[in-house]
């Protein structure tokens, strides 16, 4: 018989770098009554990507190495629901050769604990071919100032 496993807890405000404001929006809400689990998912890419596009990290139309999601994950606590503002933290668990690793936690506004919280994974690719590049140097920057 194997040791049951510790149920998943959320996560604290003091695991993530940095925090970012994601409106809620009244389609994001389902029947009910609060965020749909699929829209989580556009919670963790919006703050992932704009943070790297303020940091000069990533140009969505020009950049040259783009980053594909190849690995997902969600753990959901409590819900949120429109009108609610989520405050996003995103902090990098690991940077590799041409991969890195996000872990976002989703707060409803002026909470201490998670109301759910997963990670994706980017490759970075070449954005013509598609296959898998070293990160550059500003991005890498941008990565390690979230480890």
């Amino acid at each position: 018989m194997s040791e049951p496993t510790s149920r998943p807890q959320p996560r604290p405000r003091a695991d993530f770098r940095r925090f970012r404001d994601v409106p809620t929006r009244w389609m994001d809400n389902d029947v009910y009554g609060h965020v749909n689990n699929v829209v989580y998912y556009s919670y963790f890419d919006t703050a992932v990507n704009a943070y790297l596009v303020e940091a000069g990290a990533l140009d969505i139309e020009r950049s040259e190495v783009i980053g594909l999601v190849v690995e997902t994950q969600c753990r959901y606590f409590a819900p949120l629901a429109f009108p609610q503002v989520v405050e996003a933290g995103i902090r990098v668990a690991s940077i590799g050769r041409s991969s890195v690793r996000y872990e976002i936690g989703l707060f409803a506004q002026g909470a201490s604990d998670s109301a759910a919280h997963g990670h994706f994974v980017h490759v970075y690719v070449d954005r013509a071919t598609r296959r898998p590049v070293p990160l550059p140097a500003a991005l890498r920057a941008a990565l390690e100032a979230l480890a």
